[in-house]
């Protein structure tokens, strides 16, 4: 009997030290990964790649300088579980936010950080060619801010060509964000919720979001008084709630699922 427990423990530890994995990492999450973990992920298929673009900027008094961040990771991995060969990047979360000096867009507010859009999409364009080199064939962008979406296409489009006879291709998935523009805004206005309630920018859609990801997000106690014309707001975040939230998450996980899939699709 004890000969055979030093056995197996040695065989264990001859595994270990081969980097074999032991056991399976329930995570969609590139780093919660060693790299031995993501290189099996790879080789078992998981070969379509999600960089989630947030970015950091103000959204009023009521809702956190991080939302952007916050949501477009846990959309992006609702999204790679649904399609179940993917895996999700770190969140980029400096994105082009205006100018500095003079401050515009909402650079005007404390908190918001903003870098060039020239800056922007080499860290894009440099987060794709390291996935391509790793094993991925698709990588994925998801862009959670409208300002951005042609910097993401133009990096898609610009390493598209490049990698024309290659594998590995980038798709921009604009239908992510075109959600909260249509069929979001519809369903909301189904309930009887107005357009200038529901706003552009941290009104009702926004927060609503916001409190379906994650309550956290959003200081309910600064709803009361109601938006301002000088605090960052536009449209009216007082009737926001999770479960007009989860409309949002819902339409967007699917449309985002079938595009990519669509997009993925080898001829």
């Amino acid at each position: 009997m004890m000969r055979s427990s030093l056995w197996l423990s040695a065989l264990f530890l001859l595994t270990a030290l081969a980097g074999g994995p032991t056991h399976a990492v329930a995570t969609v999450f590139v780093d919660e990964l060693t790299w031995p973990e993501l290189r099996e992920d790879v080789r078992s298929g998981k070969t379509t790649i999600i960089v989630p673009i947030g970015g950091t900027e103000q959204s009023g008094p009521h809702l956190v300088l991080g939302k952007h961040n916050v949501r477009v990771k846990a959309l992006s991995a609702k999204v790679a579980q649904a399609l179940g060969n993917a895996l999700v990047a770190p969140v980029v979360a400096y994105v082009p936010e205006g100018g500095i000096d003079p401050p515009t867009s909402h650079m005007r507010f404390p908190g918001t950080i903003t870098v060039p859009e020239t800056a922007f999409e080499q860290v894009l364009e440099s987060a794709a060619r390291s996935f391509r080199q790793h094993g991925f064939r698709d990588i994925v962008f998801l862009g959670d801010h409208g300002t951005y979406q042609k910097n993401l296409t133009a990096v898609a489009n610009r390493l598209n060509r490049e990698w024309a006879s290659t594998p590995g291709r980038v798709h921009a998935i604009v239908e992510y964000y075109r959600v909260t523009e249509s069929v979001y805004v519809q369903a909301l206005k189904s309930r009887g919720f107005r357009d200038d309630e529901i706003g552009k920018h941290a009104g009702l859609a926004d927060t609503s979001l916001a409190l379906a990801i994650d309550p956290g997000l959003v200081r309910t106690e600064r709803l009361a008084s109601g938006p301002k014309a000088t605090d960052g707001v536009t449209g009216d975040p007082r009737r926001a709630t999770a479960e007009l939230g989860q409309l949002g998450v819902d339409a967007i996980v699917a449309a985002t699922v079938d595009a990519i899939r669509r997009a993925t699709a080898r001829r």
